[in-house]
């Protein structure tokens, strides 16, 4: 889900689960989501807790590491992040509306899929 700059994190952390427990039993059973330092706080954890019944578990590098420090599962998104700066038109983003960044991101991951599946 892509959101305009201006929305704060636990803001636009709470469209996605508005967004996905309508769908309900045609995902798998969430029940863990792992989120970045952004969302750390009780009142967003509290509110998908009590809104989907899913636990949150920021995953925070240690403050005195200065370098890169792999941390495994936030490592799950990041060669994703990388295949879409294969495409062009993701490189920079020059859309002036976030759901048209979002379609292209669909469209990108559709032709990384479809090349792969090819």
């Amino acid at each position: 889900m892509v959101t305009a700059a201006s929305v704060g994190e636990p803001e636009g952390g709470k469209r996605v689960p508005k967004t996905v427990k309508p769908m309900g039993k045609g995902l798998s059973p969430l029940t863990l989501i792992w989120v970045d330092g952004g969302f750390d706080g009780e009142p967003f954890m509290e509110w998908v807790m009590n809104f989907c019944r899913w636990i949150i578990q920021v995953v925070l590098r240690a403050e005195q590491t200065r370098s890169f420090v792999l941390l495994k599962k936030r490592w799950v998104v990041e060669p994703t992040l990388g295949w879409l700066m294969g495409c062009g038109r993701l490189v920079r983003d020059y859309e002036l509306l976030p759901e048209t960044s979002e379609t292209f991101i669909y469209i990108a991951m559709i032709r990384i899929m479809v090349r792969r599946l090819a």
